[in-house]
């Protein structure tokens, strides 16, 4: 079965890479010298993995697919989908009331308006759950910081910085306080031992539920 590449990207990195995105796509990353020939034999020495992975990406319900911007559009907050309305000569560009309201005017920049909502949201609200568990527990920790990685959902630094991306604030708020609560225990316990995850289930017994509810639906976590 011959594997359809849909985009080929070439830059000064040394290997080849090969990306499934979460629209079933193949991307092949490689080096500038690499020619053709090379690419889809190494495309073809990993078609089992490639056509596996494109089968539990299909498979998903629900898909994802990039956001649009357009009336009626759902977006991720705390875990629910709230519609997108583009309205007139609004007050702001982007409010929320039980829904999105988007300034027509705004429109050529709706992506950058989202991250930004999403941004100063998960600050606050990732900010008071760091809090609260930090005094039920007796944490200390330095600061919160919001960034916009895509795979890492937070981290914990040696100087007790805790960062947490901002995609977080698109899922429902027991899987953000699982991973407040991860990242807070790091503070105490610095790799994933027995007795680290002693304490995660002492805070919050149930937090496989949530960590699988990450593995299973984190694709979904963007826009």
């Amino acid at each position: 079965m011959e594997i359809k590449i849909d985009k080929i990207i070439k830059t000064k990195r040394k290997t080849i890479a090969l990306q499934i995105t979460d629209d079933a796509t193949l991307i092949v990353r490689a080096p500038f010298h690499v020619d053709e020939k090379t690419i889809e034999k190494v495309v073809y020495n990993h078609k089992d993995w490639i056509e596996k992975k494109k089968k539990e990406i299909q498979s998903r319900d629900p898909k994802f697919s990039p956001k649009e911007f357009v009336n009626g559009e759902g977006f991720l907050y705390l875990g629910d989908y709230y519609r997108l309305t583009i309205v007139n000569e609004a007050d702001i560009p982007l409010r929320f009331e039980n829904g999105f309201y988007l300034d027509r005017n705004y429109l050529p920049y709706a992506k950058k308006l989202f991250i930004e909502w999403y941004k100063k949201e998960a600050h606050r609200k990732i900010s008071e759950r760091v809090r609260w568990y930090a005094q039920k527990r007796g944490f200390k920790y330095n600061k919160v910081n919001i960034t916009n990685a895509q795979k890492r959902w937070g981290s914990c630094s040696s100087n007790g910085n805790l960062n947490f991306s901002w995609r977080l604030i698109m899922a429902p708020l027991p899987v953000i306080d699982y991973v407040v609560v991860h990242e807070l225990v790091h503070l105490e316990e610095k790799n994933h031992s027995k007795e680290f995850w002693n304490k995660v289930k002492m805070l919050m017994p149930d937090y496989k539920k949530y960590e699988n509810w990450l593995k299973k639906n984190s694709y979904l976590l963007k826009i």
